[in-house]
């Protein structure tokens, strides 16, 4: 007789299911079976996830015994046996916020809430048809329902907002920053003119000297870069704490986005400077 698993835990998700529901909603069985309606002993069988066998401890769980408070005292007494015919796969039934917690499936009637796979193709005209059904059972009760995709995209719309605004504030910030330097490019151009003028006539090339002015602002931009970096690897990294499933941060996008930051700068600054490389050296030490 195999041991008796006292229960010592509370089991947080307990969902009553017919024998159509792993099937309809698209669950793989880790092991065992689902409840079938040609196995009368299934009234008595339960389906647990692989969290809840983890957490059980249990290597081999089939045909292992669980027990349901009945109410009142939580004692083998007053509690219904079950065993266990199949471990479902885990997935996820709450936010990824949350770690899977042990569940377990009971074969029952649920007269609360009722679970349908439907084809999207005609959506409005298969809605009605599951509208006229329902009425014919129930026609007293308004049917009231929702679409797994949309209650799931629920859970991260708050995640979504957060990520519009985010790009809407660092698009905003890259504008700003362009303009800056583009602003300071010009400046600096215009006060090294003669400068500029000088080695033009020292046979200076056009390269060479806008090279030499971006290149003051790109080391600026390499001092900003070094120290954005770490400081936005550790916000991500605080943000990404909140989610129990996350992906981690990959060493390469820290380089991509230093890179990157260097090309925009250097590609707004280029411009003032390439003109300023071109103007004729006659002219700028004549403004002189």
């Amino acid at each position: 007789m195999p041991p008796l698993i006292k229960k010592k835990a509370l089991f947080p998700q307990t969902w009553e299911v017919d024998e159509d529901y792993i099937n309809t909603l698209g669950m793989k069985m880790a092991v065992g079976r689902s409840f079938s309606a040609q196995m009368q002993t299934d009234s008595s069988g339960i389906i647990i996830n692989e969290a809840a066998a983890k957490f059980l401890g249990l290597k081999d769980p089939l045909n292992k015994p669980l027990y349901r408070s009945n109410g009142g005292k939580q004692d083998l007494a007053n509690s219904k046996a079950y065993h266990i015919i199949g471990v479902v796969k885990d997935f996820n039934f709450s936010s990824l916020h949350d770690v899977i917690s042990p569940m377990v499936l009971v074969l029952a009637h649920n007269t609360g809430a009722l679970s349908i796979r439907v084809n999207t193709k005609n959506l409005p005209a298969l809605m009605s048809q599951i509208q006229n059904k329902w009425s014919g059972l129930s026609p007293n009760v308004k049917m009231n329902y929702s679409f797994m995709d949309e209650d799931f995209d629920a859970l991260y719309r708050s995640e979504q907002r957060m990520g519009t605004v985010s790009i809407a504030f660092a698009s905003l910030a890259i504008i700003i920053a362009c303009l800056g330097l583009f602003g300071l490019a010009a400046y600096a151009a215009e006060q090294r003119t003669k400068e500029i003028g000088i080695r033009k006539i020292l046979g200076a090339s056009i390269s060479t000297i806008a090279a030499m002015l971006s290149l003051d602002f790109i080391k600026l931009v390499f001092i900003a870069i070094l120290i954005s970096l770490p400081v936005g690897w550790f916000l991500m990294n605080k943000w990404l704490q909140d989610f129990a499933y996350r992906v981690n941060i990959q060493w390469w996008i820290l380089p991509l986005a230093g890179v990157t930051a260097i090309l925009i700068a250097f590609i707004t600054i280029s411009f003032q400077s390439i003109k300023a490389a071109l103007t004729n050296p006659v002219e700028s030490l004549r403004s002189e």
